[in-house]
């Protein structure tokens, strides 16, 4: 069994129903053992364009492999519509690997943990919900500036 977290971000259509639904997908993939979900947040894009994002992060346990989370997690993407046709475009729903077990890995395909979640209060803000222990006070500092907001749904 394994512990992954998972970055949750949609800035196209409506939003939080696809955060909603790719947390329901999740929840029902055979090899997601258990799931807890942060509260969702309303942010400005980071190095994007486009409307305002919703973001959340889950927790997994989990039987996939890395590269096996990262293929379900790219099917739900492509099921939900998800296009790219430039770097950082609007997104119907973005799924990030963030961290799995304590592994650190990095390859053309996969890097983990994250390599830029630490730069984004709209991952830090919802994994210390879920894992406080996995984000520091300094870390939350350093991200202070991004306005990151806490949604009531």
């Amino acid at each position: 069994m394994h512990r992954a977290y998972v970055g949750l971000g949609a800035n196209l259509g409506d939003a939080l129903a696809a955060l909603r639904q790719a947390i329901q997908d999740l929840q029902a993939h055979s090899k997601v053992l258990g799931l807890r979900a942060s509260s969702f947040y309303a942010s400005a894009p980071v190095e994007a364009d486009g409307p305002d994002f919703v973001n959340a992060v889950v927790e997994l346990d989990t039987t996939l492999s890395p590269y096996g989370l990262l293929a379900a997690l790219q099917l739900m993407e492509h099921s939900a519509g998800r296009q790219r046709p430039y770097l950082n475009a609007p997104r119907t729903l973005d799924l990030d690997v963030l961290l799995y077990d304590d592994l650190h890995m990095s390859d053309p395909s996969l890097t983990i943990p994250h390599p830029r979640m630490w730069q984004r209060a709209f991952v830090l803000r919802p994994l210390q919900e879920l894992a406080p222990d996995r984000v520091s006070a300094a870390q939350l500092a350093a991200v202070a500036s991004q306005r990151v907001d806490k949604m009531r749904c």
